[in-house]
């Protein structure tokens, strides 16, 4: 099995947020450097999935009224799913 490699990032903060940090730390019983991954990954998780809700909805935008859009079939069968009818065929 493959060791996890860890690279070490140096970020400076201002003595208040580091206080803030430590106080957490403490109290929680945790390591300061794992809160403070643990916030950077939950920031850099939102960022993605931000990204690719932007990037679902420019798509949307660009491709409404084309031949890319939803199928009107399809959409119909949607809309009475979530409404919980059954659809006549």
């Amino acid at each position: 099995m493959k060791p996890r490699v860890h690279r070490n990032l140096h970020v400076p903060l201002p003595e208040t947020l580091h206080d803030r940090l430590r106080a957490v730390a403490t109290r929680t019983k945790r390591p300061a450097t794992s809160l403070a991954r643990q916030a950077i990954e939950a920031w850099v998780d939102e960022r993605e999935r931000q990204a690719v809700h932007e990037a679902i909805a420019t798509y949307a935008t660009e491709m409404a009224g084309t031949s890319a859009d939803l199928d009107e079939d399809l959409e119909q069968a949607a809309i009475e799913h979530l409404r919980g009818r059954r659809r006549k065929q």
